[in-house]
């Protein structure tokens, strides 16, 4: 009697676990967002809130938006800028075609507080689901360690490895897996991601921050005229000089020749002597304006590259393969002034093609990103049309960088400082006077999307070193419903199967065990939900497997009675004997499975690893419903009834 309560104690006890983290999937989903805005409805902005968790039709998020909408005192739409995993869609009624034109989505308030919720104390843990089932992107990234000592390239990948972490966390993606593979490659898994471009952008960004002195006019003029000296003298070594010049250079023989060949059919009236003497002056004249012509041009190759607008040096679309060519030529270093180095600036997203500016800089870096307390978003203000209403990134540096930049800005009032964000210039403002409290803006025409990542690079910290991505694979939303409605049919066909063979073979004692097989799939999911354990293809397929391992154990077990009945055992002692015998059976051949599912586990790697968490859980799962669960369900309706035959 006291071991038949321990076993309802404990059978309860299982009931209500699994019931607490199941239930809330029943009623809530999880999103996790990047950014809530509240617009008014001439549609601007009130109020803005980055980097929090929301679930959608739970009291959290009620809660969150009546306080926001308490403060900015409109009750109209919340505008969420994110890109919302697929499983959520349905509850703000947006297609995903839609919603990536978009970018963001509006939806109403009312409607969503309108969600059945839980109470709060309930798990709002959710169950997560692999990249094959949800999609998402799936990449392997190497860091570069080739250039660092030996002692420091362990450093760099473990490093590389939380400031990747970092990013990820703040850009918002739901259980992303990031782990580290062998000794230099980081796996990336990142779910229910739709904008894998922005993804990589903002994983394999280096995110070096400088602050550098813009160069004074005169060593400027000095850098152009060394350039212009150097190719002059070298112009046949650089083959992409000779293709841009030699067309127009050959356009301009071919045009003087032209000249002669007329000329001389307009003097073939004229007498042999002169002809000859005419066409000898003008072969010389045309020569000499050739040789004039092609010297003009090699003297001004860097120069002629180069434009101004706005008291600021610029180069045309055309002309920037050529000088980014030039400006990775590794003998660079040599030819401009000591301490000068050439950048170019941001492109303007108004005008992608057309001009960019180039900076010439000091070297010296007067600041880094490694001083910097925090970077945020912010809106510009004022009559200034380049900052007014646009987004950009206020930067706050700690006391010591504070300290710098009051000295740098103090040493060099009227001088240009460059902002530097890996090797492009973003702005270059006039210092007008000593700047303390370690603040500065980062501006050049951001979207709000460029400017969110942007701020979380420069919070996440620099790379170590350079992470280049080796291997990418991006799986569609769609593809993810249709493995989950594949494996879900497989599940129920599998499990309506066995349940009908179980009871048509063992009548009654089959349907125990069928509720036992059912029970046995909820304890997994629940498993999984608690252990935020993610639910893939192949784990699926490994509560399938489970399906049929389950009722192996009431098999025995009811053989093992059928054997007592033969031998004219009563009904209890029947079942007594029949689990007793067949317990051994049951946990060795549980045990050795469950053995070779952790090995599986230990050296597998990505599915393999899924189809060994589930085929675990379902061992342990069906051993605690065959031997627990279904011997008290015998003895509450069998034997507590005194009953006189058993049907099995």
């Amino acid at each position: 009697m006291k071991k038949s309560k321990w076993r309802t104690f404990l059978i309860i006890a299982v009931v209500l676990v699994t019931i607490y983290y199941l239930l809330p999937l029943m009623f809530t989903r999880d999103t996790v967002v990047c950014n809530i805005e509240i617009y008014d409805q001439s549609d601007s902005l009130l109020k803005s809130i980055t980097g929090e968790e929301y679930r959608v039709g739970s009291k959290k998020y009620g809660d969150k938006i009546d306080e926001m909408l308490a403060k900015t005192k409109t009750n109209e739409f919340l505008e969420i800028r994110t890109i919302i995993p697929a499983d959520v869609l349905a509850d703000v009624k947006v297609s995903p075609e839609k919603l990536q034109q978009m970018q963001t989505v509006k939806i109403n308030v009312k409607n969503l507080k309108s969600e059945v919720t839980l109470p709060s104390w309930f798990s709002h843990k959710t169950l997560k689901l692999g990249l094959d089932l949800q999609g998402g992107m799936h990449l392997v990234m190497e860091v570069d360690t080739s250039e660092l000592p030996k002692k420091d390239a362990e450093y760099a990948v473990k490093s590389a490895l939380e400031i990747i972490r970092n990013r990820i966390d703040q850009f918002g993606v739901s259980e992303p897996n990031i782990q580290l593979i062998g000794d230099n490659r980081i796996l990336v898994q990142l779910p229910g991601l739709h904008d894998p471009k922005r993804a990589k952008n903002l994983i394999g960004k280096t995110a070096l921050l400088e602050f550098k002195l813009v160069a004074k006019s005169d060593d400027i003029k000095k850098a152009i005229e060394n350039l212009d000296q150097y190719f002059q003298e070298n112009y046949s070594k650089y083959a992409f000089l000779q293709e841009v010049k030699e067309g127009e250079e050959a356009a301009v023989e071919s045009s003087l020749l032209e000249d002669v060949k007329d000329e001389n059919i307009e003097k073939e009236k004229v007498e042999n002597e002169n002809i000859e003497q005419k066409k000898e002056d003008e072969s010389k004249k045309s020569e000499e304006e050739i040789e004039q012509k092609e010297e003009n041009q090699h003297s001004k190759v860097f120069s002629s590259l180069l434009a101004s607008s706005q008291n600021e040096l610029i180069v045309e679309n055309e002309n920037l393969p050529v000088i980014n060519k030039i400006i990775k030529l590794p003998e660079l270093d040599k030819i401009l002034p000591e301490g000068i180095q050439i950048l170019l600036g941001k492109a303007n997203l108004e005008d992608p093609y057309g001009p960019r500016p180039i900076f010439f800089l000091y070297k010296n870096t007067e600041l880094t990103g490694k001083y910097l307390k925090t970077a945020d978003v912010s809106i510009g203000q004022g009559m200034d049309p380049r900052t007014a209403n646009k987004p950009y990134v206020s930067l706050e540096f700690n006391n010591e960088g504070a300290e710098i930049f009051a000295r740098v800005t103090e040493k060099n009032v009227k001088e240009r400082l460059a902002i530097v964000l890996d090797n492009v210039v973003h702005s270059a403002p006039v210092i007008n006077q000593r700047i303390a409290g370690g603040r500065a803006q980062i501006t050049g025409n951001f979207t709000m999307k460029e400017a969110k990542d942007l701020a979380i690079v420069l919070r996440a910290g620099k790379l170590p070193a350079p992470v280049e991505i080796i291997e990418e694979r991006t799986i569609g939303p769609s593809l993810g419903s249709d493995s989950i409605k594949a494996g879900f049919i497989s599940a129920i066909v599998g499990l309506i199967i066995v349940i009908l063979f179980m009871m048509v073979y063992y009548k009654a004692a089959g349907f125990i065990a069928d509720i036992a097989l059912v029970f046995n799939m909820v304890i997994i999911l629940a498993v999984l939900t608690m252990f935020r354990a993610t639910l893939t293809m192949p784990g699926i397929a490994g509560i399938i497997l489970t399906i049929g391992m389950s009722v192996d154990a009431n098999v025995l077990i009811f053989a093992r009675i059928r054997e007592e009945l033969k031998k004219k055992r009563g009904i209890r002692s029947a079942i007594d004997n029949g689990y007793k015998r067949a317990i051994i059976t049951i946990l060795d051949a549980n045990i050795t499975t469950l053995i070779t599912a952790v090995v599986l586990y230990q050296f597998g790697t990505g599915p393999i690893r899924g189809f060994a968490v589930t085929l675990s859980i379902g061992i342990i799962a069906s051993m605690f419903t065959a031997i627990l669960l279904t011997r008290a369900i015998f003895d509450a309706f069998i034997l507590n009834k005194q009953r006189k035959t058993l049907s099995i």
